[in-house]
């Protein structure tokens, strides 16, 4: 059975199982886009989501015509929380490690030794 498979026969499968992988991608980033903007409300998230199930390839491609820049800007803006977030739980820089450390010298918290020891290991 598999012999019967010609080359151009695999390509074109293997084409027709990339394009609907995309198009489920593209599927759920609608999706997702619709159910996260705050600016629709939820008789127009449920029209939009009616359209794209009843007409998909038509709601799709109007939709991205229609909101597509929103979802850019929703994109930049959960893009922006994400590193806010990371800022957050990583902590201070290593400028702020160092400021801390001199902020202590000048205290005389620390000695120069303790300084120069600390001042290496924040920046290994």
């Amino acid at each position: 059975m598999l012999a019967d498979w010609q080359v151009g026969q695999v390509f074109l499968s293997m084409l027709w199982f990339a394009l609907f992988v995309i198009w489920i991608w593209l599927l759920i980033v609608v999706f997702g886009d619709i159910f996260r903007s705050h600016d629709i409300g939820g008789f127009a998230k449920f029209l939009w989501s009616l359209f794209i199930i009843v007409m998909p390839y038509l709601g799709v491609f109007v939709y991205v015509i229609a909101r597509g820049h929103k979802m850019s800007e929703h994109a930049a803006e959960a893009a922006e929380a994400q590193r806010a977030y990371i800022r957050d739980v990583a902590g201070s820089s290593t400028a702020d490690e160092l400021a801390k450390l001199a902020q202590l010298k000048d205290q005389g918290v620390i000695d120069d030794a303790e300084f120069q020891r600390l001042k290496a290991q924040a920046l290994s």
